[in-house]
Parts: structure tokens; C-alpha cells; sequence
């Protein structure tokens, strides 16, 4: 039986890493490599590494940290690739069939999209065409309009007229291999996962489904391995502040009696 997965997620905002809170507040955690090498380490199943950059400044201003001072996305993809012994997805400021071909070329094994999904959905098929639809991952950032779920872009900035389900069924149709449902509601808020919203949008597709948003405790992830039919569980900031966290996550959900892979440690 297909295992499912356990995906640490790193957010790169200007050249930092760092954590957000609903897409809105943001705290500088580190060098945008030294992470990586961490979760290589504990033995992640995957990792989706997301730049949030709003204009074109990677500048940490800071050249004391023993990692240099990178100052475009690309040379960052290319010093994460040569310490991530794991499949990176990446995603963040992707426009262009160019634009995947450069990440692809430097070491990432998937592409996120997401604002030029919305824009543009005809460049899903086209990516897909072109690189194959299990290296497409369409990430849907989703929150409550009143009580109505919508589809929400750019920062949370526009919001559009798509419910989850029938956007992720949409970009299913269009080629994609995978979609990423992360609630803004409930990012950095450590309450659990939208359980519903990943319920409607795992019934509603063929595709895997990856769920996001919300994790402050082990128990959540199993809560949505359990109470949904999604294929893998990702969290950001809880694999900050601990040693090993991804080791101990993955023993959590093991020893629970979760079909994920038995936790390990390797030596890089």
C-alpha cells in the first residue's frame, strides 16, 4: 500500500526564512539553506520549499551567518538542491514554461504553481505537456467568505470566484499531478486542520491531495490522515523549534499505526 507522506514546508521571504501567521505576519527564522540540510537529516518523505518574495530583493543584510549572502532565487535553488537528499517542490514568483525549466535544471524535482494557475489555468496544461504532471503541484490557498469557502491569490489580495473543490477538480482536468489546499485561516494558528475543507477537496479529485495549514500538534496530522482521504500531511513552523522534529512527527504517526514510512535519522 502507497504510504503517505509527511512534507515539512519552508517559506523563503527575501532571502529568510520564515514563519507566517496567516499570511500576513512574518518572523525571520534563518539562512534559507541551513534548514534543508536539518530536514534532510530527519529523514523528510519530501519537502515543498516556497518563496513568498513580493518584489525582487533576496538580501538577508547579514554576512555573518556562515552561508553566503545569495541574492536571486535561483542561486538559492541551487545551494538548497545540493543539501536536500529528498524530492523538493518548488514554488513562488512562477510565470513562465522557462521559469520551471530553470528550477527543474537546478535541482528541484516539482513546481508549485499558484497565482499563474489562476491567471492563466491554460498554463497548468501547458507545464504539464511539457515536464509531465507529476512534477505540476497546483497550491491552492483557501479561506471563509462568510461561511462559503473561495479560493483566494496573490497574498490573499484577490479573491476569486472558485470554491476549492471545484478549482482543485479543474487544475485535475488540466494536467496537474498533485494540489496542495492550505488554509489561510488557519495557518500558524496551531488549531488543527480545516478537516472539512480537505474533506471536500480530497472527495472531489483523483489527484493526491496534500493538506496544510494549521498544525501545532503531531496529533493534528493524524487527525487528517484519519478523518480524510488526503495523501500526504504538511506543516511549516511546528518543525522549527524542535530537534528532530520530523523524526519524532513520523514516530508519532508510526507507533499511532499510520501508513507512513518507520522514522529515521540519516547521517549527511
Amino acid at each position: 500500500m502507497k504510504k503517505k507522506r509527511l512534507i515539512p514546508v519552508l517559506l523563503l521571504r527575501n532571502g529568510w526564512l520564515v514563519q507566517s501567521k496567516q499570511f500576513k505576519r512574518y518572523q525571520n527564522l534563518g539562512n534559507p539553506v541551513s534548514a534543508v540540510k536539518r530536514l534532510s537529516e530527519w529523514a523528510s518523505d519530501e519537502l515543498i520549499y516556497l518563496d513568498i518574495t513580493r518584489d525582487n530583493s533576496y538580501d538577508m543584510r547579514r554576512d555573518d551567518l556562515g552561508h553566503p549572502n545569495r541574492h536571486s532565487i535561483l542561486d538559492i535553488i541551487d545551494d538548497v538542491s545540493k543539501v536536500a537528499f529528498m524530492p523538493i517542490t518548488v514554488g513562488g514568483r512562477i510565470r513562465t514554461l522557462q521559469d520551471i525549466e530553470q528550477r527543474l535544471a537546478l535541482g528541484a524535482d516539482k513546481i508549485s504553481l499558484n497565482t499563474a494557475a489562476i491567471d492563466n489555468p491554460q498554463f497548468v496544461e501547458a507545464a504539464a505537456r511539457e515536464f509531465g504532471s507529476q512534477c505540476i503541484v497546483v497550491s491552492i490557498d483557501v479561506r471563509l467568505d462568510g461561511e462559503a469557502y473561495r479560493v483566494v491569490t496573490k497574498g490573499t489580495s484577490q479573491v476569486t470566484d472558485h470554491t476549492p473543490e471545484d478549482w482543485a477538480g479543474r487544475v485535475e482536468q488540466l494536467g496537474a499531478g498533485e494540489v496542495l489546499v492550505n488554509s489561510v485561516d488557519r495557518d500558524g494558528m496551531k488549531n488543527g486542520y480545516d478537516l472539512d475543507l480537505l474533506d471536500r477537496v480530497a472527495r472531489r479529485v483523483r489527484i493526491p491531495v496534500i493538506a496544510c495549514g494549521g498544525v501545532g500538534d503531531w496529533e493534528h496530522l493524524a487527525d487528517a490522515l484519519e478523518q480524510t482521504d488526503v495523501d500526504a500531511v504538511a506543516a511549516a513552523n511546528i518543525f522549527h523549534y524542535s530537534d528532530q522534529s520530523v523524526y519524532l512527527a513520523k514516530k508519532y504517526l508510526h507507533e499511532r499505526g499510520l501508513n507512513v514510512r518507520p522514522a529515521d535519522l540519516l547521517a549527511i
